[in-house]
């Protein structure tokens, strides 16, 4: 392409692909570029190379069986995806976690998010020729993945949050083993920032390149580090508390620039803000229960030996498990005698596998037109991702399953802002701005 310009001189302009198959661009994004020489003078992306569906897949699941869908959304902190969808699900239904179970969602999200972290600075530092830099946050990063492993059973598709509680409780030892990590990840990022912070190379790519101001930020609906680092101190966490965000103490690091920089140097004071969080959740965390109580039911020749022994006022104490043909039917052998109400919490898994009762009651519980039932409503609940506000608008219309599910990925904001920032910079600005938005492509094309 060419056009002339003011002083008649012929500009001349040409396109480039960047993308999909770009080592950069992780094989999901294509950028198509117009440049001038080396010089950017448009940029559009587009996106989609990796569509799951997680939408509509969620919306033909029962509500517990969308947990699985929710680890791969950003595969590199699923704890917090978890938590968050399984949050949206309990507003609308007007149930509350046990503290000791709230304490273990931010225990496991906060790990999640520093994996998240160290991933993005630990990449974007190796994209940049700082190899060493990811070999030392990428074993920082295996330390936690240990941990994650050793409370939820996997290190990336946990599925530990359920709709009324957690999976199970923490590991015997565990929050010493997770001080013991500790002291080892903030020695890995101190050695990251002894050789990256000062990096006379290392500076004179990110300082300056991928600026956006905080207006621009705010109008395309940007949050997270890429938010923050415009000065904006925006966290859902400490904005909208949820969980028991409001019982503890962190900061939240804001940059002044808004540039490539300031986004890595707002990541690395989060790592140390998420272990802040996570040894405070170990001194306050309750004794008790971490999930809701499954409901007790009691079969029906249980019922009948109880009258025969004259037990007759024990009745009103349980849950009748009556046929669910015989639901709302008016037939409930007694008028004191309750109908079948499943429980919101899949039972353990030592009950799953160990007897028959904990067998049924988890298969009624995921079972298609068995599984609990959400009053009709519908609700937006978010949380603080490791990119943003991960947000989920759910909408029931009192069946077993979601009605209609909405993922806000935070990452998508800040592609979106892509076509902005570009422009006027380099092509060799565009991997360490890329690398600063932390795309993951499970979230961003949900």
């Amino acid at each position: 392409m060419s056009e002339t310009t003011e002083t008649g001189r012929r500009r001349k302009s040409y396109l480039l692909n960047m993308g999909p198959q770009h080592p950069a661009m992780h094989g999901v994004i294509r950028l198509v570029l117009e440049l001038e020489g080396e010089r950017i003078l448009k940029s559009d992306a587009e996106i989609g190379y990796l569509h799951r569906a997680f939408e509509k897949h969620a919306e033909t699941e029962p509500w517990n069986n969308v947990v699985p869908w929710t680890d791969r959304l950003n595969y590199v902190s699923p704890l917090i995806n978890n938590a968050g969808f399984c949050l949206a699900v309990e507003k609308l239904a007007g149930i509350v976690v046990p503290e000791r179970g709230q304490y273990l969602r931010m225990i496991t999200s906060e790990l999640s998010r520093v994996t998240d972290h160290l991933t993005c600075i630990g990449a974007s530092a190796m994209e940049l020729g700082a190899f060493t830099v990811f070999l030392y946050l990428i074993k920082a990063r295996e330390y936690i993945y240990q941990l994650v492993d050793n409370i939820t059973g996997a290190r990336i598709t946990t599925s530990y949050t359920r709709v009324g509680g957690v999976k199970g409780d923490l590991p015997e030892g565990f929050a010493e083993r997770t001080r013991e990590v500790f002291q080892k990840v903030r020695q890995a990022i101190k050695d990251s920032d002894l050789l990256l912070t000062k990096n006379r190379i290392f500076m004179d790519r990110m300082e300056g390149t991928g600026v956006i101001s905080k207006e621009e930020a705010a109008a395309y609906g940007i949050t997270g580090p890429f938010l923050r680092s415009t000065g904006v101190p925006y966290d859902v966490r400490r904005a909208h508390p949820y969980l028991l965000y409001d019982r503890v103490d962190f900061e939240v690091p804001v940059g002044t620039t808004g540039d490539n920089f300031d986004r890595y140097l707002c990541r690395m004071a989060e790592l140390e803000q998420s272990m802040r969080i996570v040894e405070q959740c170990f001194d306050q965390i309750p004794a008790g229960k971490h999930s809701l109580e499954v409901s007790e039911m009691k079969d029906a020749f249980v019922f009948q030996d109880m009258g025969k022994g004259g037990q007759t006022a024990l009745l009103k104490k349980y849950m009748a498990k009556v046929d669910q043909t015989l639901a709302e039917s008016g037939r409930n052998y007694r008028p004191d005698i309750l109908l079948q109400n499943p429980s919101f919490v899949m039972p353990a898994k030592e009950d799953t596998y160990g007897n028959i009762e904990g067998l049924m009651n988890h298969f009624e519980t995921v079972m298609w037109t068995w599984g609990i039932k959400i009053p009709p409503g519908e609700v937006y609940s978010a949380v603080e991702g490791g990119n943003g506000e991960l947000g989920f608008h759910i909408v029931s219309s009192g069946d077993d399953r979601p009605y209609r599910v909405r993922c806000r990925p935070p990452c998508l904001n800040p592609m979106a802002a892509l076509e902005k920032i570009l422009p006027g910079s380099y092509v060799a600005d565009i991997v360490p701005t890329f690398g600063s938005v932390n795309m993951i492509a499970g979230e961003l094309d949900r």
